[in-house]
Parts: C-alpha cells; structure tokens; sequence
C-alpha cells in the first residue's frame, strides 16, 4: 500500500470547470497534490448529448489537462477509452483512493443538482475528509442571491440585474445608469432589413488534441444526435480569447440592433458564441463584461448594443443560475400548464415543412447551436403552444445544444420557453403566432404554410395553435395582467368560435405528432 502523505490531496476538477481560478485548485501544492479528471459515460449520456457537446468537453478537458501538467502539476486523467474506467465520477473518486495515499479531497461544487446530491453522498461514506468549496466563478454568489430573493413575491430579472448593475459598477456613471437607462431592449428588436447579411465568424479549426476528442466520440457515440463534421468551439483558454476579441472589435457594435433578427442558413447573426467557453471556465463572465464595457467607453460600439450584451450575462446568466439553486428540486417538476403531449419526431428529424423549424433544427444538428429568439420563439414557443410536456423540452434542449448545463437551461426550458414554473423566471408565456415570425425573419416567405392563413391545413401552425392555447389554458392564464389584451379579444370571439379555434388548435396538434402521452410513450417523444 502507498504510505498516506498527512498532507497530500485529491482535487477533483469536472468538465465544466476548466479555470485556473477554480476554488478548489486555489492552495494546490503542484508537487505534492493530484488533480483528477475523468471522461465518463454516466456525465456524456445522462442525456444523450449532442456528440459536438461531449467532443467540445473531452477536448476542452484534455486541454487543460495538458495545461496543468507544464505548469508541473500531476494528473490522474481518465479517458473515455480506458478499459478501468468506472464510467461515473464517484466511481473515478472511489478508484483514486483505492491505494490509500491521499489524507483528503477537495470539490468544487459542481453546477447542477444531481451531482451535488451524489458528492454530499459520497462525503459521508469516503472515509476520509472531503471538503466541498463554493464556486466563486459566478458573478452572484448562492447567498447573495438568496438574500435578494428573500422578500420578493416576484422573481424579476431586471431588478436582479439593477443591483448587480449598482455592486458591480458595471455601465454605471456614478449612482445612475449610463446613458440614463437600465434597459436598451426596446432598441435591439429590429427586424432584418433585406440583403442584409451578418459578418463572418471565425470558428477555431480543431488542434490536434481536440481532432482526437472528435474521432473518440464518433466511434463510442455513433447514435446520438448531432453531426461533428463543421465542429469549431474553442476547446482551450488562447482559442476562447480569440473568438472573443474577434466578436467585441467586429461584431459587438451591431449586436443591439440584430440580436433578435433570424435568418435563412444564417446560424450565427450577430451573436457572440461565447456561452460554450465561460459556461465549461475558458473565459471569467465578469471579465468578459468589462471587456465589453471597455469597447463602448471607447467609443467603438453603441451603448444598445453593450448593454444588450451585458445583460445577457450579468443579468440573465446570474438570474437563472440563482432561480434554479433556489428551486430545484422542485422546480424540475414543475407544469404548470398542465402539458400532456409527446414531443414530435421533427424536433430531432427536422423533417418538417415549417421553414423555421427545419432551419432552427437543421442548424443545431450542425452546430449544437441555436441563438436565444430562435430557442424561445420557434421551437420553445411551438412546444409550448403544442403542449408537450416539460420533461421531454427539457431534455431536448439539454441533449441539443453545446452551451446546455441544467443550471441554466432547465430555468430557460420551465420559465421562458414552456411557462411551466406558472410565472417564476418569466411573467408571461411567449406565446406568438406567426406574424411575430414573419417580422423577425425571413423565414416565411420560402414556406409552404401561408403566415396570413388562420385555419386549415395550408394555415400558418403557429397561427392555428396560438388562439386555441390560450382558450385551452384560460383557467391558469386569463388574470395574467400581460395577456389581458388577447383575453379580451377572445372574449370577443363568442363560445361558437371560441370552441371552433379550441378544434383547430387541437387537430393542428395531432397532424403535427403532439399526441397525448401513454403509459408506452417513454421518454415523452424522443
């Protein structure tokens, strides 16, 4: 047995925490300690990532393990492919300590719950110290948040963002916000002018360490969604920086105007696809935000277009972090729009005449990647109106997109796309038919559906299941102050139609695969 050094410790680093900053590496001893890092199929196939997911991840973490080993450290690195791989983290922290040589280990709290719940587990029965540490690479710490929760009824996110605005100093002239307001949203809804087209973007061409990454996951998870060919994350700390100054010296500076805007075979627009690189560690959010923040007190890029940036990370990002920590568990089981359908197979095929969808759906095959309009007003905005149950969103959008941690997207899934937290994250359903889609895009006018059309086969889907979902749902929906308009317009309408929009929504459901869960429909659509 290997003599136990009374000082010598494990440090667990997951895949998602690929920061030098990281809390439990802080006092690291490089020539005493170990750090452990693991590639499993319990973390690749609890949902059944995209593969571009679980190849950015495997690529990202043999990176930085490369990264710690010249800086002298030693690591214990499990691959996928190792034939004593246990296959789960706590199976991997179990083997570690098999020969006895360790006096304690040190976690970083990981980001989602279900892993929380197996290391405090695995803290009671390790025999030995194991010492959990908060991680600070947030902008908002657990406590922080709870306490600005505490005496709200209402969760808002624009008054969690003022605060975190005022602490941070962030866009701030003095006491007041720059420019003399908290929120540009009303300018960054422009819809896309015609022949406009968005910059190209610089995707990071795989290193060597990241094609080997690709190659693992094309033999070992042959059958799960997504394409690997067009792959172009940054997997390491110098690759995420240049595609982060590569967005804020030329794209950043008309973000604000078409952050909303879709277009046909245009999967990027003017976003900056940086979520992947400060979700798994590559890049500090704070930082990034200042950085940002830097480009317009430059006077390089509009003061709607920074905000609009800022706010999607110091505020969005945070909130959501903040709102799932407080409310999970339960929250996961929230629906409380009462969804009852499966989710249908275009959602993975794409096969579908919708043109947005099939883009929407044809890209994220691709990419592993949708940007936030396309998320939540095509294909969140469509589960919803279809009513499929939250479970199986949820898991659809945790399997399709490379950014998915369930911190953030379970939140975005039950609070804005679905509302089936009743009003939590958001205050109202988006709900919208497809004259929003029309306005935003340039999607309708190479579909087969007609966008004007109300009822009817050849009808926009959107336009045929709008009304019918909010009559299905007046119960839970109708003393929503937000929809008090389109309330009274149905009210309008009379029972006959009333009752006539309630068929139409309902065979709109069923032509398009909505159908109502069975005890046989395991795994609710996929």
């Amino acid at each position: 047995m290997t003599r136990v050094d009374d000082a010598r410790v494990l440090r667990l680093v997951l895949g998602d925490q690929l920061s030098d900053s990281l809390a439990g590496l802080t006092d690291l001893e490089a020539t005493r300690d170990v750090v452990l890092m693991a590639e499993v199929r319990d973390e690749a196939t609890y949902v059944r990532h995209h593969k571009q997911k679980i190849a950015l991840t495997f690529g990202a973490m043999r990176a930085h393990a490369n990264r710690l080993a010249a800086q002298g450290v030693t690591v214990r690195y499990v691959r996928i492919d190792d034939p004593d791989n246990t296959h789960s983290i706590i199976g991997e922290l179990h083997r570690a300590l098999t020969n006895g040589a360790y006096a304690r280990v040190v976690i970083t709290e990981p980001g989602e719950v279900r892993l929380a719940e197996a290391f405090a587990a695995f803290a009671a029965t390790a025999g030995l110290p194991v010492e959990i540490r908060e991680d600070r690479r947030f902008i908002c710490s657990h406590a922080r948040f709870r306490r600005w929760a505490a005496d709200k009824r209402e969760l808002r996110m624009e008054y969690f963002y003022r605060e975190m605005r005022r602490e941070t100093g962030l866009l701030m002239d003095g006491a007041e916000p720059a420019g003399g307001r908290w929120n540009f949203d009303a300018e960054n809804r422009k819809k896309l002018t015609r022949g406009l087209r968005p910059p190209t973007r610089l995707r990071t061409a795989p290193s060597a360490t990241t094609q080997g990454a690709i190659a693992d996951v094309a033999r070992l998870f042959p059958d799960h969604f997504g394409d690997l060919d067009d792959f172009g994350w940054p997997t390491t700390v110098e690759e995420a920086e240049a595609a982060l100054e590569t967005f804020l010296a030329r794209i950043l500076p008309a973000f604000g105007d078409w952050q909303d805007a879709m277009a046909h075979g245009e999967p990027w627009m003017w976003h900056g696809l940086v979520s992947t690189a400060i979700n798994m560690g590559l890049l500090d959010p704070l930082d990034v935000c200042r950085r940002a923040e830097a480009v317009y007190r430059a006077g390089a890029a509009p003061l709607n277009a920074v905000e609009g940036f800022i706010r999607q990370i110091l505020g969005w990002r945070e909130f959501v972090r903040g709102v799932y920590w407080l409310k999970t568990p339960e929250y996961g089981r929230m629906n409380f729009l009462d969804a009852d359908r499966t989710l249908p197979w275009f959602f993975w095929s794409g096969e579908t005449d919708m043109a947005c969808v099939a883009d929407v759906v044809s890209a994220t095959r691709a990419n592993a990647y949708a940007h936030h309009i396309q998320r939540l007003m095509i294909t969140g905005n469509l589960a919803m109106m279809l009513g499929v149950h939250p479970d199986a969103v949820d898991d659809w959008y945790m399997t399709v997109y490379a950014d998915a941690y369930e911190w953030v997207e379970m939140p975005n899934t039950r609070g804005m796309a679905t509302f089936a937290d009743g009003g939590i994250v958001g205050s109202k359903p988006y709900a919208a038919s497809g004259a929003y889609i029309q306005r935003m895009s340039d999607y309708c006018g190479g579909c087969r559906y007609d966008v004007k059309g109300k009822s009817g086969d050849g009808a926009c889907p959107f336009n045929r299941l709008y009304w019918g979902f909010l009559e299905r749902n007046r119960p839970r929906l109708r003393h929503n102050a937000r929809l008090a308009m389109p309330y009274r317009t149905l009210d309008g309408f009379g029972e006959a139609k009333r009752a006539a929009l309630l068929a139409e929504a309902e065979a709109a459901r069923l032509a398009l695969g909505a159908a109502p869960i069975s005890g046989a429909d395991e795994g609710l659509g996929r």
